[in-house]
């Protein structure tokens, strides 16, 4: 079992790969022997990311990609190739999520065209667009495709119904895509996270907010960038290889309840 979860070798390639759930996901692959592509449209943070992955002892490049621009990430996947060889496994995580998003992503009725364009630009046309560059080098490797979605592509909210949205159509994709390729060795999932406590998150989301979101998790806190890394890892690795067209909900059991868990749980545990 262990031996299965070895990245020995293995080429990875993560958008949004700077930062949050992207820079652990990376460690973490690297720390078993990947080869780690890190992908962002920061490119110093994505330097600054390669050179610490190199300094422990991996083998890690850094590229600027703005996934907006067809051609950047059509030649992003040739510089992974042309460096390493192969290419493994792509992790389309990178989304847009900035505070300015964030804050404009509300209902449809208050919806501005360029959020919603935006968000379907980078959340599926982008991971599209890098999965068809990719897939070629995949079949070869008999690789994997994980997308990064969100619980809010499955279910109804009040606010970011450009994001919900598009996670949606991207969970859609996965299951395409599985489905074209699985004969032909390639596995394709999505991992949906919770509201996890990524810096960009503690940016976009007050403290206020994000204590509405925890009081209705099952666990005692909100999820980490670790704990989706950790996901993402098992299924990109071998110990999933019967594992593809699935969605799997990393959110702490915040979508498995009935609605009112938090203040039904106060109420039932006042005074303990």
């Amino acid at each position: 079992m262990y031996q299965a979860l070895s990245m020995q070798g293995k080429t990875v390639i993560v958008t949004g790969g700077a930062g949050g759930i992207g820079a652990k996901t990376l460690e973490l692959v690297c720390a078993r022997g990947a080869n780690g592509v890190v992908v962002d449209i920061d490119k110093q943070r994505a330097e600054e990311l390669a050179d610490q992955l190199c300094k422990k002892g991996a083998k890690a490049i850094a590229i600027a990609v703005d996934l907006e621009i067809e051609d950047q990430i059509n030649a992003m996947v040739e510089t992974a190739y042309n460096h390493f060889g192969r290419i493994d496994v792509l992790n389309n995580n990178a989304a847009a999520l900035s505070p300015d998003m964030a804050g404009k992503d509300m209902d449809v009725e208050t919806m501005l065209t360029w959020v919603w364009d935006k968000s379907f630009a980078v959340n599926v046309r982008g991971a599209m667009i890098a999965s068809r560059a990719a897939l070629p080098h995949l079949v070869a490797t008999k690789g994997n495709i994980i997308n990064t979605v969100s619980n809010l592509a499955l279910q109804g909210h009040i606010i970011q119904a450009a994001y919900s949205a598009s996670k949606a159509a991207l969970i859609q994709l996965t299951k395409s895509m599985a489905a074209s390729h699985g004969r032909k060795g390639v596995r394709v999932n999505a991992v949906a996270p919770g509201m996890t406590m990524t810096p960009a998150l503690k940016e976009a989301f007050p403290a206020h907010i994000r204590k509405m979101v925890e009081d209705e998790t099952l666990r005692d806190e909100l999820g980490s960038p670790e704990d989706i890394a950790q996901t993402i890892a098992f299924i990109a690795s071998d110990a999933a290889r019967n594992i593809t067209g699935q969605t799997i909900v990393c959110d702490g059991g915040l979508a498995s309840h009935a609605p009112g868990f938090g203040p039904f749980h106060a109420m039932i545990h006042e005074g303990e």
